[in-house]
């Protein structure tokens, strides 16, 4: 399904600040060598990324899904000067051209990417977290949440990808395990009474999610 008006969002990337040179490295190889590369934030969602970081002016973030980093380095423009965002990738060729990019980048020695099962990682953290970014498998989204959201500062925010899923969890009937696995965390979230909510529909949908 098509989510977003293809007009639209070239006329919205139009009138958005340009993207850097390397997030721009990044994405054209994403998108030229990955067999994936539909998963790559992008210049619209990485510009919103990067502004609700620099709303924040967060000290920790938490990044769970690296893929090729575009996202992490969005999200690193608003860090505090003494912050960090520690990042996550389970597939180990993602995680090392994330790095190659990383150590090229103004934010070399404030982002921190580990590598292996997202789950375990967070358990071993020993942080509280001002901004999370929730963008790896889909089935585990309310375990993410779960794990993480108890380390979360009141008055921190948790960003979630892809809550749109392409459209399938406004199908009537929704079929797929990841799509399902969506719309479950989706009411998960809704329904709880401990966060403000909004979701827009911007790409696939994010889910902005505040701890109050």
């Amino acid at each position: 399904m098509e989510l977003t008006n293809s007009l639209a969002q070239q006329y919205s990337e139009k009138y958005t600040s340009v993207e850097d040179e390397l997030l721009n490295e990044i994405a054209d190889f994403t998108y030229e060598n990955h067999a994936h590369s539909h998963i790559v934030s992008g210049h619209l969602q990485g510009k919103l990324l990067e502004m609700i970081s620099c709303m924040i002016g967060p000290k920790r973030i938490l990044e769970v899904g690296t893929f090729t980093g575009y996202g992490a380095l969005c999200l690193a423009k608003g860090l505090a000067k003494d912050g960090e965002l520690h990042t996550i990738e389970l597939r180990e060729e993602d995680a090392a051209r994330a790095k190659s990019y990383f150590d090229r980048s103004f934010f070399k020695e404030k982002i921190i990417l580990h590598i292996g099962d997202a789950l375990k990682i967070i358990g071993e953290l020993d942080e509280s977290w001002d901004l999370v970014f929730i963008d790896a498998d889909k089935e585990n989204y309310r375990n993410y949440f779960n794990r993480i959201f108890p380390h979360v500062k009141p008055g921190g925010f948790i960003l979630a990808d892809n809550v749109l899923f392409h459209g399938q969890v406004l199908e009537k009937e929704i079929r797929g395990k990841n799509a399902i696995a969506i719309q479950q965390f989706n009411d998960y979230v809704f329904e709880r009474t401990d966060v403000e909510k909004l979701m827009l529909p911007v790409r696939d949908g994010i889910y902005i999610i505040r701890k109050l």
